[in-house]
């Protein structure tokens, strides 16, 4: 098969950056193992990206979800909403077990101020060597 050229991906993907980073994205996960949809003809993996792009075997808009997950740190979860009172209900009853909770778990020690100035005058400085 002839090469792929971006003007055969263009029509699927309307903005020639987002193709790079999508064929790009896909091209990664084809090093990283997972399967192709299209022959590989000895082509390399970003080849492959661009023919499977160009072919429609796999949806852009899949792509660039995948690509959008993967670059996320921070997922949030959507959780279904309970109705308005008995989210109320449920928030005072949970608040007032985390306040009980966390003042029972949280521990501080406590330390003058002349017991830390005596740990810092216990410190010994390290000795000079020529490393350094």
């Amino acid at each position: 098969m002839a090469r792929v050229t971006v003007e055969d991906c263009i029509d699927k993907v309307d903005n020639r950056f987002e193709l790079v980073l999508l064929a790009g994205h896909r091209a990664r996960q084809i090093s990283q193992g997972a399967q192709i949809t299209v022959p590989r003809d000895n082509d390399k993996n970003p080849v492959v990206a661009l023919r499977e792009i160009a072919d429609e075997t796999l949806s852009p808009d899949d792509l660039k979800e995948d690509l959008i997950h993967s670059l996320q740190k921070h997922v949030e979860v959507d959780e279904p909403e309970a109705d308005g009172r008995e989210l109320s209900d449920q928030s005072d009853v949970s608040a007032a077990a985390e306040t009980d909770e966390a003042e029972d778990s949280i521990v501080f020690d406590r330390m003058s101020e002349e017991e830390l100035l005596a740990g810092i005058e216990g410190l010994v400085p390290p000795e000079k060597s020529d490393d350094f």
